[in-house]
């Protein structure tokens, strides 16, 4: 059973797409929806990604880097959240989740972008392995290597005691 769960996985296999609409309790006093309502929401997006890539049914963020808040959105906006893992190491995957406003024609514009670490847990609550990512194409190659980048600049900033 484990070693099917650790057969290397595309990205294709856990890509998750969400839509949520912005409700009068997801706005902050400005109207515009809070950045907190929108995390919760891409932060549950990047779990299942997780759950879904490690086979998993426990997973815990690490770590989120590069939350960009590049618009703002406001309520009825239709949000489309996608997920997609574009790292694996031994125990952690990065996940991208791109956050846009879709219109009634279905044009989309990102209003966000976040990188999450998330690390697959076993009964114990103890980190376990996860499968590897299967890279295809130049697109995900350099995903993967500008995770490689942001884990390295992770792992400096934890040596200085951020």
């Amino acid at each position: 059973m484990l070693k099917d769960r650790l057969t290397p996985k595309k990205v294709s296999f856990s890509r998750t797409e969400q839509v949520h609409v912005v409700h009068p309790s997801d706005l902050n006093g400005g109207g515009r929806l809070f950045g907190g309502a929108l995390l919760q929401l891409i932060d549950e997006v990047a779990g299942i990604v997780a759950k879904r890539h490690a086979q998993c049914p426990n997973v815990t963020t690490a770590a989120i880097d590069n939350l960009n808040f590049k618009a703002g959105a406001y309520e009825n906006d239709l949000l489309v959240i996608i997920g997609k893992v574009t790292y694996t190491g031994n125990t952690s995957m990065e996940v991208r989740v791109d956050t846009y406003v879709e219109n009634i024609a279905g044009y989309r514009h990102p209003i966000n972008r976040a990188y999450f670490v998330m690390v697959a847990m076993d009964d114990e609550d103890k980190p376990t392995k996860v499968p590897q990512l299967l890279i295809e194409g130049a697109n995900q190659k350099g995903e993967w290597e500008a995770a490689l980048l942001r884990k390295e600049n992770r792992l400096q900033r934890r040596k200085e005691g951020f």
